[in-house]
């Protein structure tokens, strides 16, 4: 059997590869490399899928209801709601792995509560924990709810799918401006810092 020609097959070869990868280097380190491997992961899934739908996806359904062929039916009816399933999950899971690492890198609920009230040499990294809550927080009260009304899941009047469009977008491009100053957050904790100021 091909591995490439199934996407899960593909992620378990992956995985597999990078457990192989790791012992042939010699595995080493403080116990984190697994919660922040899954974390990047998923995160990667979250952030990817937003920048999906921002960069592509909703030009395209624009696009193609300005086109009467083949207009936007399949987008919104296969596409989208299996690329919202992926996005809210990935959210949940970046979300638990990313505590689970607070956790670890902190010292256990300090490391957590330290991160939160930006102390104990948490600041930096909890800025992006606040910003991911609030991208979560997003995803599931204000995108996902409205998504539904827009594709048609739920029973809503065009009125209120109009209004969902613009409380999706909006949520969803708040999304996508948090997510730089998050990653920068992020990053810099592990990296040291931004610029040399």
């Amino acid at each position: 059997m091909n591995p490439l020609k199934n996407p899960w097959a593909t992620v378990l070869v992956g995985v597999i590869l990078a457990i192989g990868t790791t012992l042939a280097m010699g595995a080493s380190g403080n116990g984190l490399s697994l919660t922040i491997w899954l974390h990047v992961t998923v995160g990667i899934t979250w952030i990817g899928l937003l920048y999906y739908f921002n960069f592509v996806q909703v030009p395209a359904v624009a696009a193609a209801l300005a086109d009467k062929e083949p207009g936007p039916a399949a987008i919104n009816k296969y596409v989208a709601p299996r690329a919202l399933l992926y996005f809210r999950w990935a959210a949940v899971a970046t979300w638990l792995t990313g505590l689970s690492g607070l956790a670890q890198i902190g010292g256990g609920v300090d490391g957590i509560v330290n991160a939160f009230m930006l102390t104990g040499g948490m600041e930096r990294i909890g800025v992006g924990a606040w910003l991911g809550t609030i991208m979560l927080f997003n995803v599931w009260i204000f995108i996902w709810p409205n998504q539904k009304k827009i594709l048609g899941m739920v029973s809503a009047s065009p009125e209120e799918i109009t209004k969902a469009k613009v409380v999706a977008l909006y949520a969803s491009r708040t999304n996508t401006l948090l997510s730089i100053p998050m990653l920068m957050s992020m990053v810099g904790f592990g990296h040291g810092g931004f610029l040399p100021i």
